[in-house]
């Protein structure tokens, strides 16, 4: 019993001792130092994506578009802006999964590949899907690249077709920018 209580004495002492030692590391008459303190921040992948404006009109079709089935446009889409500090991907895709969103009297019906793009007017235009598809990449950070959608509409030859009864058709698309 008296061997664990001048142990637990020599702990007890041991302990204060070291916290001396610690407030004692710094001791002086006109200054004192401290050791050197490390402040430190970690910085992950930064993206940042500029849309100036949420919607885009697309040129309606004339009769003559119906009549031939043309595919109308080009039309302008907003042009983004790009920042990352690294490597970067912008991805586009439909919102909708199958058919554009249609507000009228009939019961119209425009499948999502009706919408096509192109990253420039005379650029090669695809068929909007509703999975990610790679719009534009870069492979090093930029302080704001640019990058424009153009559009083009597919009408069916066919004036009693469900994709060209009158009233607003509309498809949200969806631009993801990455830093992978």
């Amino acid at each position: 019993m008296k061997a664990t209580r001048l142990l637990l004495a020599a702990m007890v002492l041991g302990t204060a001792a070291g916290a001396s030692q610690a407030n004692a590391q710094c001791s002086g008459q006109n200054s004192c130092s401290s050791p050197a303190h490390t402040a430190s921040v970690s910085v992950g992948n930064l993206v940042k994506l500029g849309m100036p404006s949420s919607s885009t009109t697309l040129t309606s079709p004339s009769a003559d578009d119906i009549d031939a089935g043309n595919l109308v446009g080009p039309d302008a889409g907003p042009v983004l802006s790009i920042k990352a500090n690294r490597s970067w991907t912008l991805k586009i895709k439909s919102g909708n999964a199958t058919n554009w969103t249609f507000v009228g009297t009939g019961a119209g019906v425009k499948p999502i590949s009706d919408l096509q793009w192109a990253l420039g007017s005379g650029g090669t235009f695809a068929a909007i899907t509703n999975g990610d598809v790679t719009f534009t990449s870069g492979g090093t950070s930029t302080n704001g690249a640019s990058a424009q959608p153009y559009f083009k509409t597919q009408w069916t030859a066919d004036f009693t077709s469900a994709s060209n009864l009158p009233g607003t058709y509309s498809l949200p698309i969806i631009f993801t920018l990455s830093a992978p």
